[in-house]
């Protein structure tokens, strides 16, 4: 079985922007807010939506499940209140779980969470544990800045994040570390944004002790780990410098890679750097890059060839494409069960 870790619900219905940008213009004109929640939206608007993509790309490129949750650059945390979060969240997570009920061999649901800029992250545990306890979900989206650029809260090893964390755990899920929009105008959203998120998360998780604190607590940190394989060496001499253990024994228990590298030797690189055991396959597809690369003919987002093409056994490109993700998120089981059944 080939998991894809990370997709995102990225050709909704246009009746979801609509309501977004009702509840937006509402907030400098309380006349303009949507009177409902309740989009309108049918079975068969989304049915359309994702037959002609996701359903699509998974039948032509030979994948089988896709990890799910909404999209990510649509969070937008820096946008409103915590009351205009916690609303757009509620409704982004119940599509995403509409989808995933209505195509359950194909998609499994992972939530977004209801953060604001300058909200403490335990705010965000009751819409986890609805997720979690009610809707099946089994995992999250965390967003390390949810200022959309400009980095206002702490750090995510700080005790701010806690009481989410102490969640986490209880629940058994993993978070994949996955910022949102950028409203920086230094930082282009997916090709600078998404990748400082990314590397930043890692240099945080490297100068704490977070994971003596807890020790099964997981994070994914997507895009390959932005540019943390190609700067091995200089976040090994980094922990060395600071007396901390090598990193195998200091982060790869609780931090892991997904593939969503977009040319073959950033694959390559991944794999020989970064162990077998911490790397989940994922295409982020349709989603940041849907071209065909001209050098190869093929789409950038078709990660799937990249594994196939590497001197990996058998039994490593069956970690990387199922195993690791069954391991990284323990409830996903239960739904591959119910599929295989």
């Amino acid at each position: 079985m080939i998991i894809d870790c990370h997709g995102h619900y990225t050709t909704e219905p246009a009746k979801l922007q609509i309501f977004r940008d009702k509840q937006l213009a509402g907030l400098t004109d309380k006349s303009r807010r949507p009177l409902t929640t309740n989009l309108g939206i049918t079975d068969d608007e989304i049915r359309t939506s994702v037959e002609g993509a996701q359903l699509r790309l998974q039948k032509e490129r030979g994948t089988d499940v896709t990890i799910f949750s909404p999209r990510a650059a649509g969070m937008a945390h820096h946008v409103g209140k915590e009351a205009t979060s916690r609303e757009w969240t509620t409704i982004c997570n119940d599509l995403v779980h509409r989808v995933c009920t209505l195509f359950p061999q194909n998609f499994v649901p992972v939530c977004q969470l209801p953060q604001s800029p300058g909200v403490k992250p335990a705010n965000c545990i009751e819409e986890l544990e609805r997720c979690v306890t009610q809707l099946g979900f089994v995992g999250c989206n965390l967003n390390p800045d949810p200022a959309g650029g400009y980095w206002c809260d702490p750090p995510l090893t700080d005790e701010w994040w806690y009481p989410l964390y102490e969640k986490m755990v209880e629940l058994d899920v993993p978070a994949m570390v996955h910022v949102s929009s950028s409203c920086n105008p230094c930082f282009h959203g997916t090709g600078a944004h998404y990748l400082n998120g990314d590397t930043t998360a890692f240099m945080q998780f490297l100068t704490s002790d977070l994971f003596k604190r807890f020790p099964t607590l997981r994070f994914i940190i997507p895009h390959g780990g932005g540019a943390v394989p190609y700067h091995w060496g200089r976040y090994r001499g980094l922990a060395q410098d600071m007396k901390l253990p090598p990193l195998s024994e200091h982060l790869l228990k609780n931090v892991f890679f997904d593939t969503c590298v977009y040319h073959l030797p950033g694959i390559e690189l991944l794999t020989r750097v970064i162990p077998v055991e911490n790397i989940l396959f994922a295409s982020e597809m349709v989603g940041a890059v849907r071209g065909i690369d001209p050098e190869t003919g093929h789409h950038f987002d078709d990660t799937r060839r990249y594994i196939d093409a590497l001197p990996l056994s058998a039994a490593d490109k069956a970690k990387i494409f199922e195993g690791n993700a069954r391991r990284v998120y323990p409830r996903l089981n239960a739904h591959l069960d119910r599929r295989a059944h």
